[in-house]
């Protein structure tokens, strides 16, 4: 009998940044070996691979794209290369597949398919904004992005402070970046004085800024970080 491809879950990095700076050797060579992905955007991908691989011949890779525009039906052939003995990789535009990531039903599949899922290590800017956080580390949740409508996000906002205050439990979330200022005053203007917010964007970056503070200090100098990739975190 033959035996199965292995999916291997592929970190990219979280900014332009070269790769093997923040990603082991590991990936690397995965990468050398791989031809077949999945990922969420064909020409992003194929430019972190060539960055991180110059060699790799760029004709025999074979990316399959998911997305919220792919068909439910198109995902049981994204497999298919593992029953026929080939790995496939599965990466996100940033970070590490499957975590807050269409990726994690392909995980899914491959679990029931029988066929192994082989992590790799990389940058969680989740992980990594809460090692920076100070705050609670055993117990934290991931909430990410908060509803659009003004009233809906300040009774979420509140409903978040009053879990972690109740289960003294960290409450992270994302927002799109060039809303980011706007949810910072938010933030600011909906939380108690005295709940701390961390503040994490470009983790990993040159520019990489991570500061935990009470929303009453932060009342006296608040960032810009207008279309930076960030993570807020919320212990009250």
């Amino acid at each position: 009998m033959m035996e199965k491809g292995r999916l291997f879950l592929i970190p990219v990095t979280l900014g332009e940044i070269n790769p093997l700076e923040v990603l082991p050797i590991s990936v690397k060579k995965v990468i050398e070996v791989v031809d077949h992905y999945i990922v969420e955007n064909e020409k992003s991908a194929r430019r972190f691979i060539k960055s991180i691989h110059p060699g790799k011949s760029q004709p025999s890779l074979q990316l399959s794209t998911l997305n919220k525009f792919t068909e439910p039906s198109e995902l049981p052939t994204f497999l298919k290369p593992c029953h026929e003995g080939t790995h496939v990789g599965l990466m996100s535009e940033a970070g590490v597949p499957g975590v807050a990531d269409p990726g994690s039903q392909i995980v899914a599949m491959a679990h029931e398919q029988g066929i192994r899922v082989q992590p790799l290590v990389g940058p969680s800017s989740i992980l990594m904004a809460m090692m920076s956080s100070g705050m609670n580390g055993q117990s934290f949740a991931f909430n990410g992005y908060l509803p659009i409508d003004k009233h809906d996000r300040r009774k979420r906002i509140k409903q978040l402070e009053s879990l972690s205050l109740r289960e003294n439990q960290s409450q992270a979330l994302i927002e799109t970046p060039y809303r980011n200022n706007k949810l910072i005053e938010e933030l600011l203007t909906t939380l108690h004085p005295e709940t701390r917010l961390c503040i994490a964007c470009d983790i990993t970056l040159p520019t990489e800024y991570i500061r935990t503070f009470s929303v009453k200090k932060w009342k006296q100098s608040i960032p810009d970080i207008h279309k930076r990739p960030a993570l807020f975190i919320i212990h009250a």
